[in-house]
This record gives structure tokens, sequence and C-alpha cells, in this order.
């Protein structure tokens, strides 16, 4: 059995023609980028409705834009939120924060109005860029925050012109106008900035130098901020291709995963754009755009999370689809089942595909993937396999005493993309991050797995108390919170119910305070309230009353006895079909 750095290492043994180490690139991620650039200066790098951008010409943007942040003062080190969807602005301002040696602090655009307030003020940004169509969170929140500046982009900007008209006739017409005296800047005009600055612009920083935050709940469920740094990133890149040597400069791969998830920054983005690939940028997913953009651009290489797979299957428009274009189709986010599994593979066989589902694990605390299906072996149940340089360990929760083979303990990761640490939150970091006795230091993720002799590991379930709804993790302890602060209500308790789309869905129990009845006007209440508070994708799909809430013997709320008793619902409706 083979062992590195005193750690076991039995995947080494069937790895294949994937090599068990890495030279990694030592500078930041915009210089990776722009050494690829160079390479391959008349590649597409990103096609985003309809309009193509060469590596050549993204590069310029990404200068221009860079001279533009100098202009307005932003320097090393700074943090700039960047709160928007997978279009061009986001990936030019992606990387020309990192030019000028600031840190990208990646939120949710469909975040609640408090939500950024606290992204804001929990990084410490000072520059904001968003969508017209968010500009209302951010007017509401104006005066709780310091930002020295915000820019407004809009999706038409980069259209090209036959389709910039008809989205003026349509989504266009829906956006709220701005008011002429808004203390804001449009992209146009910071843009035109950069074309002022004749300066130095760019800053000299490290492979170790904190270039992006992330949030997660951690194992907590508290909301931190996690900082990586560019070698996080772009060891990423080199795992992703070293574990697809399919992969070839010019392929193409559907971006749909969102920028401020670590799986669509970190694979869809990063690791195409290190590599010479093509991006095709996907502001908003549906199902049915989703399977017509695999169709129009032939793409190679297609990730998502379970859910993404269950709806492309049901898509009419999928019927006779030669698929046979596909190289690699991953899965994470979320547990794949087995049942799903089958039936994709199946569904890319009869589409001539001649590649399988490959599922992935990983955490946002090492930017996302860090163990992969390989391409010459799988085993029903498995998330794969550890990516190169990375190590997976078993150990007994509470400790980090290593399990045997087979028995089940916390999953635990080293390697190169292990995050820097929790922002400003050291004892969650202590908690999170600790040196093992092999002198390694590992991240304790808070799931629990288990690794078979063949290095092959197994998830089996959270620690942590977690709802995952469409690939998004969802902490109840926080919908509780915001909840229980209502001056309706008394108590509350969060639940996340099976559902065939979204794997999971939340429903919120509520007991209102004393002498108060429960009615519809309370129930609206409350969600208008949740909507104002919580992001779109975790707000409760349901709230329901109840007059008390079981209690565990010692006077916690027993969310489990209301899981079960909505599963018991579930299986009577299903008796009934």
């Amino acid at each position: 059995m083979k062992q590195v750095n005193n750690v076991r290492a039995p995947w080494l043994n069937n790895y294949g023609n994937v090599p068990p180490t890495i030279d990694y690139f030592k500078g930041t991620m915009y210089e990776a980028v722009e050494i690829t650039a160079k390479k391959y200066p008349t590649y597409i790098a990103y096609d985003f409705m309809g309009k193509k951008t060469t590596y050549k010409a993204f590069m310029k943007h990404v200068e221009r834009c860079a001279r533009a942040l100098k202009a307005i003062g932003i320097r090393s080190g700074d943090r700039v939120t960047i709160c928007m969807p997978n279009c061009p602005q986001t990936v030019i301002m992606f990387y020309a924060v990192n030019v000028v040696g600031a840190v990208s602090n990646m939120i949710h655009p469909l975040s609640s109005e408090n939500e950024i307030e606290f992204f804001i003020k929990e990084s410490k940004s000072i520059l904001a860029i968003t969508l017209d169509q968010f500009y209302h969170k951010f007017e509401a929140i104006r005066q709780n925050v310091e930002l020295s500046n915000v820019i407004i982009a809009s999706i038409k900007d980069e259209l090209s012109q036959p389709i910039k008209a008809g989205y003026m006739l349509t989504e266009g017409r829906k956006i709220e106008k701005i008011p002429k005296d808004a203390p804001v800047m449009t992209w146009n005009y910071f843009m035109r900035l950069g074309d002022r600055y004749h300066w130095k612009y760019s800053v000299q920083r490290g492979c170790n130098d904190p270039a992006v935050i992330l949030y997660s709940g951690g194992t907590t469920g508290t909301t931190k901020g996690i900082l990586l740094s560019n070698l996080n990133f772009n060891a990423l890149g080199a795992q992703i291709i070293a574990t697809n040597p399919m992969f070839r400069p010019g392929d193409k791969m559907l971006a749909v995963m969102p920028m401020f998830h670590g799986f669509g920054l970190g694979v869809s983005i990063h690791s195409m754009l290190v590599n010479g690939g093509r991006c095709i940028l996907v502001p908003r997913f549906t199902a049915a755009s989703y399977a017509k953009l695999i169709k129009k651009y032939k793409c190679n290489f297609i990730a998502g999370v379970p859910t993404l797979y269950e709806a492309l299957i049901r898509q009419p428009s999928m019927d006779g689809v030669d698929l046979s274009c596909l190289k690699g189709v991953f899965s994470g986010g979320d547990s794949l089942s087995v049942e799903l599994k089958k039936r994709f593979d199946k569904f890319l066989y009869d589409h001539n595909a001649s590649v399988q589902i490959r599922e992935g694990y990983g955490t946002t605390e090492c930017v996302t993937a860090s163990c992969l299906t390989p391409t010459h072996m799988s085993k029903e149940g498995s998330i794969g396999q550890p990516f190169p340089d990375t190590f997976y360990k078993i150990v007994k929760v509470g400790t980090t005493e290593e399990q045997p083979y087979g028995q089940e303990g916390e999953i635990c990761i080293s390697g190169p993309t292990v995050m820097l640490g929790y922002m400003d939150r050291p004892q969650e970091t202590a908690n999170t991050l600790k040196v093992h006795d092999d002198g390694l230091t590992w991240v304790h993720t808070g799931d629990l797995g288990i690794m078979d002799n063949e290095g092959f590991v197994y998830f089996r379930q959270r620690i942590k108390r977690m709802i995952v709804t469409s690939g998004y993790n969802v902490y109840p302890s926080q919908i509780e919170n915001i909840l229980d602060a209502h001056d309706l209500v008394q108590m509350s308790c969060v639940i996340g119910v099976p559902d065939e789309y979204k794997m999971q869905k939340v429903k919120a129990f509520v007991v209102l305070k004393s002498g108060l009845t429960p009615s519809d006007e309370y129930k609206e209440i409350l969600m208008n309230y949740c909507k104002k508070n919580i992001a779109k994708y975790a707000l409760p799909y349901e709230i329901e009353f109840r007059d008390t809430l079981p209690k565990t013997l010692v006077g916690k709320v027993a969310y489990r006895q209301l899981e079960q008793q909505e599963l018991e619902k579930i299986k009577q409706q299903q008796s009934k079909m």
C-alpha cells in the first residue's frame, strides 16, 4: 500500500494515467490566465448570448478594468464585492481585481438586502459591482455600509446589436429605471476611466496571498467568509486538467454554475481559462435554456448539481439530440443518488455520448471539488478518489485518529487547495483546520464517510445540520434566527423536505406568540418578511403554524421528529396515487 508524507494513499495504486503530483504555477490567478492568453490569443475565452470574446480581447478588457480600479483608488489588499451572475463584466472584474492586488468578495445577486449588508460589512468591502436590476437592494442599505463607489452593470451592454434590441423589448423593459441622481457609476463610465489612467496599475502579489472570499456555513452553520489564495485556484485548475486528460485547449464548457459558488468559479471558469478552454457564460439557468445551449454549442464538458441532470432528462427538447460531443459530465454540490446516476447514464448512452456522469465531492474550504470518480474505473455510490497532491483521511469524530478502511468517520482533506482560513474568525479556523501527527494541515469537513482499501471514498451523511436544495447549502439555524426575531413568532423550526426536483425544499414550522391565532394574514406577513431577509433559493416554500413543537429530552426542538412526520405524509400521499 502506497504512503506519501506518512499518509496512506491507496488510490495511487489505481491512478491510471493521472500524475500523482503536479508542479503548480507560483504566480497569481491573472498571471496564469495571461500566460494562456499569449499561447492562444485567437481562441475564444468566453461566449455570452451569442457574442464571442477572444483571449486577446479578454486580456485588454481586464487591463482596462484594472486601470479603472486604480483610477478610483483601489489598492492592494482592498476588498471588492462582486454581486453578479455569470456575464462578461463579472469575469473581467474578477481578474482585474486580482491584477491590482485586491480581493474579490463573491456574493449571490439573489441575496436579500440584509444578507448583502452582512457580506459587505463582513468583508470590509470598499467597492461593489452589481447589475441594474439589483440596484434597489444596494440603495436600501447604502446608509448602513461604507462603500466608496457602487458600479452598476447591465446585461444589454454586453449583447450584440440584434440580441440587444430583443432583450430591451422583453427583459430590459422589466428593469426599474435608476434615478439620474443615484450615487452610482455605470460600468461604461467606469471603464472609460481606465482609458485615462496611464500609471502603473499591476501589483506584485504572491501565490499564497489572499485573492478571493467565498461564503459557507462551515461545520457550525454560521455564515463565514472563506479566504482563498491564488495558489488554491491555480492548483485546482491544474488538478482538473490532470484528472481529465481528454481536455484540449479550445474545448467548450457550459458555465451554468454561478461564479459566487466555488464549483462555478473554480471549475467552470478559472480551470477553463487557465488551460485555454472556452466558457459558455449562462447568466440565468433554466432547464430549457440549458438544453438549448448544449445543442447550440456542442459543449465538451458540463458540470452541475443533481437537480440539473434530473431536469435535463425531462426536457422534451433533448429528444434525439446528439451528445457525442461530450468528453466529461460532472456532478457535485449534493449527493447523486445511484438511481439518478443510472438514469442519466442511460440518457447519455441513448444520445450517443461515450461518457458517463462522474461524481465528485468537495467543500468551499478547498474551493470546490477535491475528489472525483476516475475515467477508467468507478464504484457504485462512491464520490471517487482524491485529486493529485490531495489526501483524504477518515478520522474518528472529534479526534485526529484515523479509522481503518471501511469504518465510518469524519472526512478530512489536505492539499494545495485548502483555504487560508475563515476571515477574522481565528477560533472557527482552529476548529476546522487542524495539524495532525503527520505534520499536514487538514480540513475537518463535518461530513461522515468511509474509504475502502482501494482509496475510493463514500459520502454517508452530514454531521452538521444542513439542507441542500438545488445544490445550495441552507443552514436551518440561520433561518430560525431570522423567524424568531419577528414580533409574531414565539419559536420556529426549519427542516428539509424531500423533493423530486430540488432533492430537498425548505419548510418552516412556527409557533405564534401567546394570544395570536394562526391566519393567512400572519402567514403572508411572515413570508414577506422572509423575502426581505432570506436569499431566494433558501426561502421556505411553506410556513406551517403549530401550537407546540416536539422537544428532545434536553429541551431542544426535535427537528428529526418533524422530518419524520413530513416523510410519513409524503408516503401516505404516494400510496393514494
